[in-house]
């Protein structure tokens, strides 16, 4: 095949580091490895279970950190301070950076880098590792090349970040580095000549040549009876969804596609930083240590390094108080005790919020309630915001407290919010949200988790999101590993080619697969639902009759998987990580038969949340509702009225939840913002450990099981 390389490993032989490789840092362990070059922090190795350095003891030389240099808006003007996004990338990959960049505008056209290319050997070199070393550079391979690498980047923009550029190679370094050597030596077998590309003939050839390639590529259709024009047409279509509407695809494109679904599939990252070595220094006043005192006591029994400083500090919201004589002695006991974190709550938001404006702190914070007088976050700051619905000392509309939160920077972050829910027929909420002292603090490890999410370096938010796998039960998570994170992982466990008029194919009950569908259907949380409608004894005696598969290739096709990728575009977008199964839930949902028959069948939107109308619909807004247990569904009655043989069924569904949101009963149309211009994806009835999870979008949720049980 032609060589037409970009974007990393996939141009060089699997197995050997490319340029980029050599050149980047390999991303560290989520939220627990070492942080990048110029971020504020600077974590422990790779892998190790650590925390960052706290941050310099107020006075030191170290206190007020100079920002290195850096481009202004345009022109060579040099700026006096660097974004933080610059100081992340390390001196040489802003020196490449730059010398692409010509017009210093701080980004990058595909015009700038086609130049930069064809006049940098060094900048080809790290671009196109695949060029060969006799390869013009001024070719038209070479510039089909750098078309589709500034697509795949670009995701259709006129230009790119600096950031974004160098994730994207950062992101190919890993993959190669990470990949299976098994894996690729299948590839090997299929690129024959060797030139680090694939066409559909050089595939289609392979999978006739090779049977590890065969059972590879057909999957669960490997060994069936197909003819000449059924073979091609199974090939042609894994083609595709490997390529992604290229006429050839590469090495990364391969392991993305095969290497974390069916070869060996990406442990999700455990949100987990090291208690015991993190220091907490909490401001007494306000924090309850005798009025509320199991608040405190909660983060000492979590393991933290707790110091109290409340000695001598008085109410300061006493008439005509000054925070400011107080600020020294603050200062003195921040230096001695060299704390990761400062937590506050209450009237102590006060001094949080003196310390903020006198430049005495500037490392990660908890506040719990909303002060008054916290009227923005300082820049670069990770904070979490606890905040209640119910508050009825600090009573702050919601839309108040998104705003606040927002003054502070992208992704440092994240406003803890605990709302009512819609009123039931019976008069009653499922939930209400919290009061001043915030009880859902001191559930589910909430509390000691929200320090956790402040302290990582991933960001507060995609931290608690994280975590909230933590809740499910370890069998959940194992059956939820094997069968997958992403629509084309499903799609490996698919015994036809979707096509055929009846969409549901009965799991052999002897199979692995029947097995983890029916223990991910059984499992119960760790801890006790928010909903307990019975006991638990009833669902250990509930048996699982039949497990179908959903196969709706139109539908796969034609609204799940172009969802899904551009859920990764918008989540990526934003400087976060996409990763399935942290970005991708499992949950179940329950119809009637009618609407079961129509979510199985669509061809083009399964779910169709604007016409969801159920009985739950206005308790958390609109959307279509989806359980974390399978148990919530069949108790509350979702399933519609059991079938003559007093069976009912439920679907279990893949998720494409994104970075949720609490719900709003009086939510109806967009979600609010997350980082204009992208909006939250989904919403939850919770964001300690959520239960019900509301899309509203048809291509959000993957019909991928339908379950009978009585």
């Amino acid at each position: 095949g032609a060589h037409s390389g970009f974007g990393g490993a996939g141009q060089v032989t699997p197995g050997s580091p490319s340029p980029a490789a050599r050149l980047l840092p390999p991303p560290s362990a989520v939220g627990l490895g070492q942080g990048l070059p110029g971020s504020p922090f600077h974590g422990p190795p790779s892998g190790s279970l650590g925390l960052p350095a706290p941050p310099p003891a107020p006075g030191s030389p170290a206190w007020q950190r100079p920002k290195s240099p850096s481009r202004g808006g345009s022109g060579d003007s040099m700026s006096t301070t660097a974004s933080s996004e610059d100081d992340a990338l390390g001196d040489d990959m802003l020196s490449l950076c730059r010398l692409i960049d010509t017009d210093g505008s701080g980004s990058i056209s595909q015009l700038e880098l086609i130049t930069a290319v064809r006049k940098h050997p060094d900048v080809a070199a790290f671009v196109l590792p695949g060029l060969g070393p006799g390869e013009c550079v001024h070719g038209e391979r070479t510039f089909d090349a750098v078309d589709e690498l500034f697509e795949a980047i670009s995701g259709g923009k006129q230009r790119v970040k600096y950031s974004h550029f160098v994730a994207h190679f950062r992101r190919m370094a890993a993959d190669a580095a990470a990949a299976p050597p098994e894996l690729r030596n299948i590839y090997r077998l299929i690129d024959a000549d060797g030139s680090g590309t694939v066409s559909k003939l050089e595939l289609h050839e392979a999978v006739q040549r090779h049977q590890v390639v065969a059972q590879l590529v057909l999957g669960n259709r490997h060994g069936a009876i197909l003819d000449a024009e059924d073979l091609f047409d199974e090939v042609r279509s894994v083609f595709e969804d490997i390529a992604s509407g290229k006429k050839r695809f590469e090495y990364a494109d391969f392991e993305s596609f095969f290497g974390r679904t069916r070869v060996v599939d990406a442990p999700v990252g455990r949100a987990q930083v090291d208690r015991s070595a993190a220091r907490v220094f909490i401001i007494g006043p306000g924090f309850g240590k005798a009025l509320n005192p199991r608040q405190g006591q909660i983060i000492e029994e979590a393991g933290f390094h707790v110091y109290w400083c409340w000695e001598g500090l008085p109410n300061p919201e006493t008439p005509t108080f000054d925070v400011r004589p107080y600020l020294d002695q603050i200062r003195h006991e921040i230096g001695q005790f060299q704390p990761h974190i400062i937590a506050c709550a209450s009237k102590g938001g006060a001094y949080m919020a003196a310390l903020w404006l006198n430049n005495l702190w500037r490392g990660p914070s908890l506040l719990i309630n909303a002060h008054p007088c916290v009227g923005r976050i300082p820049e670069d700051v990770p904070v979490v915001l606890c905040h209640g619905s119910n508050d009825e000392v600090y009573p702050t509309p919601r839309l108040r407290l998104r705003e606040l939160i927002s003054t502070g920077s992208p992704n440092k972050c994240f406003l803890y919010y605990t709302a009512n829910s819609g009123v039931l027929p019976t008069g009653q909420m499922s939930r209400y949200g919290d009061q001043h002292n915030m009880q859902s603090l001191l559930t589910h490890d909430c509390l000691p988790r929200l320090i956790d999410a402040a302290l990582s370096p991933e960001g507060p938010e995609l931290h608690m999101v994280r975590s909230w796998r933590e809740r499910l039960a370890e069998e959940r998570l194992a059956a939820e590993a094997w069968l997958g994170y992403s629509p084309a992982t499903l799609r490996r466990h698919w015994a036809s080619r979707g096509k055929d008029n009846s969409k549901l194919l009965e799991v052999h009950r002897g199979s692995e697969e029947f097995a983890q569908v029916f223990a991910a259907f059984k499992a119960q949380p760790k801890e006790p639902p928010a909903y307990m409608l019975s006991p638990p004894e009833t669902w250990e005696r509930v048996q699982v009759l039949r497990v179908e598969r959903v196969e709706n290739a139109a539908l796969h096709e034609g609204c799940t998987t172009p969802y899904f990728q551009s859920l990764r575009r918008a989540i990526e977008d934003q400087g976060i990580c996409f990763e399935p199964g942290v970005h991708t839930s499992w949950a179940f949902h329950g119809a009637d038969a009618h609407a079961i028959d129509s979510i199985v069948n669509n061809p083009v939107a399964g779910f169709q949340p604007l016409a969801s109308g159920t009985r739950g619909a206005s308790l958390w807004g609109s959307g279509t509702y989806f359980a974390r247990d399978a148990k919530y569904v069949a108790d509350g009655g979702f399933c519609g009225p059991p079938a003559a043989d007093g069976t009912r069924r439920m679907l279990m569904c893949l998720l494409m939840s994104g970075m949720p949101c609490v719900g709003d009963p009086q939510q109806k149309g967009v979600l609010p913002f997350r980082c204009k211009p992208h909006r939250y994806n989904s919403t939850v009835d919770s964001l300690a450990s959520p239960e019900i999870y509301i899309t509203q979008h048809a291509g959000a949720a993957h019909a991928a099981y339908l379950i009978t049980f009585a």
